[in-house]
């Protein structure tokens, strides 16, 4: 293999690139941008934007007192309730939510409105999962392991529908969707997982496994990265999780030969080319 193998996934996904590219064109405009939440789980892409007079909306009471200019959707999308009280105030809406998350809420709202029950296999604290519950209209779960499936109580005869957050492994929703089969008589799982997330998951693995070293580069909130860093660390011991090129220390790659390098879906472009030519000076060192 090449001494530093770059995977073709790393980098931002089809949902981070829109996302961003249509704050950067509001940013142009003469009035005043927000963003409901950070755009996307990169500080890097966020303090450039907020350089370019892009402010960020950490709450709801915050977006209330917002009276003017445009309030972006984060790329994770949001609950119903927000596009509601943006309205109410005659802010203009530009809606960044990646589309396949878009269609995940209207899964939610269909089969609750048919009286299912909607649980979401994902982390219950991650601004995606938040905006897929906030357009459910009944009985509502999140679920991100087998302990938190077993701890819910399903009523006899209970129809449940089951998403999932786009970037959860596929693997372990599949394991899960098995699980609750034995549980729930009537479901139907709907597998949401997005196709690039699969492959940046299934690529990094292969890459990891025949690496000496792997990093793998995102934002510290980034649940995708997260999960890449996981992945890569149970095929490759000695895997290092960086935002930018300062968080890596080239003197753990002295002994090394080879290097794997992913990304997670919000890391920008030029932050993995510096780190690619950084670690190609460093193996070239040590032969």
């Amino acid at each position: 293999m090449d001494n530093v193998k770059l995977a073709k996934s790393a980098g931002f996904c089809f949902g981070v690139r829109r996302a961003v590219e249509m704050v950067y064109e509001e940013a142009k405009k003469e009035e005043k941008i927000y963003t409901y939440g950070p755009i996307i789980h990169n500080e890097e892409v966020v303090k450039d934007l907020e350089q370019k007079g892009v402010s960020v909306i950490h709450s709801e009471e915050e977006l209330a007192g917002i009276k003017e200019g445009t309030v972006i959707i984060r790329s994770h999308g949001v609950p119903e309730r927000i596009y509601e009280l943006i309205e109410k105030n005659h802010v203009n809406i530009v809606d960044a939510t990646c589309p396949f998350v878009k269609k995940i809420h209207k899964i939610v709202a269909k089969h609750s409105g048919n009286g299912e029950t909607i649980l979401i296999i994902g982390d219950k604290d991650h601004p995606e999962v938040a905006g897929i519950k906030g357009w459910s209209s009944g009985r509502t779960y999140v679920a991100k392991d087998i302990e938190d499936i077993e701890k819910i109580k399903f009523l006899p005869g209970e129809k449940v529908c089951v998403v999932a957050q786009t970037t959860y492994n596929f693997n372990k929703f599949k394991e899960l969707v098995e699980i609750l089969e034995k549980k729930v008589y009537d479901i139907s799982a709907v597998n949401t997982i997005c196709n690039a997330t699969e492959e940046r998951q299934t690529e990094a693995k292969s890459l990891a496994s025949e690496s000496d070293a792997m990093i793998v580069i995102g934002g510290r909130h980034s649940s995708n990265t997260q999960k890449l860093y996981q992945i890569c660390k149970k095929e490759c011991e000695c895997t290092f999780f960086v935002q930018t090129i300062d968080d890596l220390d080239l003197n753990e790659l002295t002994s090394v030969r080879s290097v794997g390098i992913t990304a997670g879906a919000s890391t920008p472009n030029n932050i993995i080319e510096e780190v690619w030519q950084a670690c190609q000076k460093k193996i070239l060192q040590n032969y």
